[in-house]
């Protein structure tokens, strides 16, 4: 409490409420659907659904795990696998800043709500969409992976729509990624080109998908595989992600 809230007294009620909200409270924290999905699965948990908030029950599970981790039970995460890296499309970065622009709309309308008096107001006298449309445009023009599109020819247009990248908010910075996050990792098999990578600096940090790589709902990277059934390959195609793969054996 000393670290979030400086030169404020540590009084335990203020320390419970600080807490509740910050991860008990859905209007400041939001686990996702991806989230609870990843949580659930690493506690071995059967469903794979849940609040979107955190449990006293997650940090009970988490702890028990933390334990049983430190006494050799379990294995410790592989954070360079697939199954732990996801792909976060344009769509979700721009709601992002929706909800940051839609923060400062809520402010806004707090602050004038307390100065002017509120009989005669009407809501467009309270609302305004500038801090929503700054938002977008400083998203789109000045992001840091916001880039013009390779026109060049079509070939260079679908390459450029199907890279894919570790920096940018949220991700990594070239100066502190080491040799580990930029080798080749055993599940980029069918999902991540192991040669298409540019030389220099962002080597093994921009990467391009497989010929037959997909995002699954989850933004994890799928592959295609023939079933076999009876020792015989069959016509019947499944995607697998890295999660699922490990289930099965490849050839």
């Amino acid at each position: 409490y000393r670290m979030l809230r400086p030169g404020e007294p540590p009084i335990e009620d203020a320390v419970e409420v600080l807490f509740q909200r910050l991860f008990y409270s859905e209007d400041t924290y939001d686990l996702s659907r991806v989230g609870r999905m990843k949580v659930n699965s690493r506690l071995n948990r059967p469903e794979m659904e849940g609040p979107m908030v955190l449990s006293s029950e997650d940090i009970l599970d988490t702890i028990k795990s933390l334990v049983d981790l430190r006494n050799g039970k379990g294995e410790v995460d592989d954070i360079d696998h697939l199954g732990n890296r996801r792909v976060r499309c344009v769509g979700e970065l721009a709601e992002n800043q929706f909800r940051a622009g839609l923060s400062r709309v809520e402010r806004a309308v707090k602050e004038r709500l307390g100065q002017a008096e509120t009989e005669n107001l009407m809501p467009h006298d309270l609302t305004n969409s500038k801090p929503i449309s700054s938002a977008i445009r400083e998203f789109f023009g000045s992001s840091q992976l916001s880039q013009f599109m390779d026109q060049t020819n079509p070939l260079s247009e679908i390459t450029h729509k199907r890279r894919i990248s570790a920096l940018g908010p949220g991700g990594l910075m070239r100066e502190r990624a080491g040799f580990e996050v930029r080798d080749v990792h055993p599940t980029h098999y069918g999902r991540v080109c192991p040669i298409e990578t540019p030389e220099g600096p962002n080597i093994g940090l921009i990467n391009s998908l497989a010929l037959f790589a997909r995002l699954n709902e989850h933004g994890f990277l799928e592959t295609p595989y023939r079933k076999v059934s009876n020792s015989k390959v069959s016509d019947e195609v499944v995607y697998l992600s890295a999660i699922e793969e490990a289930k099965y054996v490849i050839a």
